[in-house]
């Protein structure tokens, strides 16, 4: 499902250049659950942005579902990113003048727009949501919000789920039940990428990469 091969990505800063990732190679086979760990500034979030196509490596390959991001132009990136992958954020990027349904409907694509809604409605339920679909974002808890984003994230069944610090802003109850969807999502079929400091968070996958000053140091 994900190759990086040799990836190094380098951001110019006034004070010089920062190698943010350094001859990164890593392999992820489709139906794993994979957390990649290691101390803030370590390239995690980095590495999982260009998994995601949302940068672009400076040297090196990355591969996912068989499709090679780097070439591929804007508009087919975002195209390849509504059709197979998922994202969940620590902050949940929820827009707050939007219903808890039409946060999910955001993702919606023109090949899934109409059955999009029935999906939505049935995932906001299967999440214990259902009798929140009318209201806003700012009328839920915290933990409500992180499984709205989760909802929204499986919306267009992808075959790949990013996740960036899903557990940061969540207590230990609500943590768990996120991990819980992540793992069903994967016992289902899909492939899971998480990025986490937390070791419990962690000790949910089924294999965790560590990394430090933008190299793997294990995987």
């Amino acid at each position: 499902m994900i190759q990086l091969e040799n990836v190094s990505k380098v951001f110019g800063t006034p004070r010089g250049e920062v190698r943010a990732l350094d001859e990164a190679s890593l392999r992820i086979a489709d139906g794993e659950f994979v957390a990649v760990c290691g101390p803030s500034g370590s390239g995690k979030s980095t590495l999982l942005s260009l998994v995601g196509g949302l940068a672009l490596p400076t040297a090196g390959r990355v591969t996912v579902a068989g499709q090679d991001v780097a070439h591929m132009s804007p508009a087919e990136r975002a195209a390849f990113r509504a059709d197979h992958l998922g994202f969940v954020f620590q902050l949940f990027h929820l827009l707050p003048y939007l219903s808890v349904l039409d946060n999910v409907l955001v993702a919606a694509t023109p090949a899934t727009r109409a059955t999009a809604r029935q999906r939505g409605s049935e995932l906001l339920e299967r999440f214990g949501l259902g009798d929140r679909l009318s209201h806003r974002p700012g009328q839920l808890s915290v933990g409500q919000r992180q499984r709205v984003a989760m909802a929204r994230a499986l919306l267009n069944r992808p075959r790949l789920l990013l996740a960036d610090e899903p557990t940061g802003n969540l207590d230990p109850a609500n943590a768990n039940a996120l991990l819980d969807l992540l793992s069903e999502y994967q016992r289902e079929g899909g492939t899971v990428l998480m990025v986490t400091h937390e070791t419990y968070a962690a000790e949910r996958a089924q294999r965790t990469v560590t990394m430090n000053e933008g190299r793997i140091q294990a995987a």
